[in-house]
């Protein structure tokens, strides 16, 4: 009789053991979703709150951008008129001076030929 009594109770110990396993692992399955869930929570409500910040940093730069744009644009239109106005001034001074120009130009191209014949020196004795 006390074999089957103790057998009994080792089947009793080891179904409640397995019982209190079971309850364990739900209760930490429970836990762990309930974890979960308020992470998700967190996530899309920081995600919420980032996405006013994204959209105005955004348009921020888009509207940096096409002024970058206009501002290029006014410049290169400046520098085209410089170089137009000077070209005007040029013209009219040739047309008013053509001695005084062509001596002005030909003592010009002769310092560029002695400036590179003077590099060219000093190159070729390195």
């Amino acid at each position: 009789m006390y074999p089957n009594t103790s057998n009994d109770s080792v089947n009793s110990l080891a179904e409640r053991a397995s019982n209190s396993a079971q309850d364990a692992i739900k209760s930490t399955q429970g836990a762990v979703n309930d974890a979960l869930d308020s992470l998700s929570g967190s996530v899309q409500g920081i995600r919420d709150e980032a996405k006013p910040v994204i959209d105005r940093i955004s348009h921020q730069a888009s509207a940096l951008a096409h002024r970058g744009v206009d501002a290029m644009r006014d410049g290169s239109q400046l520098v085209r008129d410089s170089a137009r106005h000077a070209s005007d001034r040029t013209v009219g001074y040739i047309r008013d001076e053509p001695v005084r120009s062509v001596l002005i130009a030909a003592a010009t191209g002769a310092a560029l030929m002695a400036l590179v014949s003077l590099m060219a020196r000093s190159n070729n004795q390195r």
